[in-house]
């Protein structure tokens, strides 16, 4: 490729990265504005003063600090179910032979055809059963039992292991869990935290299930407690856009650390 040609690639790419962040970007510096400022016609791109104390009226606003430890909890409990229960699940599939084991994953894949909502009635009734509405419980022990999709990923990983290392391992008189454990768990480090990644952003932004499994104000996840105040402040923008901002920070800090790994867990297994 001419170095010409890279040259318009990249100026290319550019104004499209630049199409899809303007929204955000304008966001960040509208949340700084003032109210008149924020409703001004024509719109200023950038505020007059810098108020950095509209974040802290807002996070005052509502108890959005109780809010993020619910979320963190779910988030982190959640992500650690998701991977361990896809790694272990997967393995089976990829490492272990057994009878029917070509049908039962196309039934574990055939779940992924099933909407959430479609579910969400009788999962309402199975926890109201076990007395666990009204706690961050519905929101975390799902994840403990693999995610199809996950689980697919991680299959798929796996799959592309030479079989050489389990050989060699049991030939030094390594037993299933110490091959899997000792050999195979470092080898699913990429696809372990993209599945992880994965999870952490779908349970941090989860809105539908905290609004149907929690009723107290003080087990509300950001992503509901954000909702409540957009009803109790809808006429104010600024006060929204600050709490939108705080709540996109986190999972974006996350991609940025992991996104090495994200791309080594789906561009395949061992190089």
């Amino acid at each position: 490729m001419s170095k010409k040609s890279k040259i318009i690639i990249y100026v290319l790419l550019t104004l499209v990265a630049i199409y899809f962040l303007f929204p955000f970007i304008y966001m960040f510096f509208s949340a700084f504005k003032t109210e008149a400022e924020a409703v001004a016609y024509p719109p200023n791109f950038f505020p007059e003063n810098w108020n950095w104390g509209n974040f802290i009226d807002a996070w005052k606003a509502q108890p959005f600090g109780k809010f993020f430890l619910n979320s963190l909890t779910v988030t982190v409990l959640s992500a650690v179910g998701s991977m361990a229960s896809a790694a272990v699940v997967a393995y089976g599939f990829a490492r272990y032979n057994f009878k029917c084991k070509n049908i039962l994953f196309m039934i574990l894949l055939s779940t992924m055809m099933i909407p959430r909502d479609v579910t969400m009635i009788p999962q309402y009734m199975e926890f109201k059963w076990f007395g666990w509405i009204n706690t961050l419980k519905p929101l975390i022990v799902p994840s403990w039992f693999g995610s199809a999709y996950y689980i697919f990923l991680m299959r798929q990983f796996l799959a592309g292991i030479p079989r050489d290392y389990e050989e060699a391992a049991r030939i030094d008189g390594a037993n299933d869990f110490q091959i899997f454990y000792k050999i195979f768990v470092p080898i699913m480090k990429p696809s372990l935290i993209l599945v992880g990644v994965l999870n952490m952003i779908a349970a941090w932004n989860d809105y539908l299930g905290p609004l149907i499994f929690l009723q107290d104000r003080d087990k509300y996840t950001l992503a509901l407690g954000l909702a409540a105040f957009k009803g109790v402040h809808s006429e104010k923008i600024i006060p929204m856009l600050c709490i939108t901002i705080i709540m996109i920070i986190p999972p974006i800090i996350v991609f940025l650390f992991a996104q090495k790994y994200i791309v080594e867990g789906t561009s395949g297994s061992i190089k």
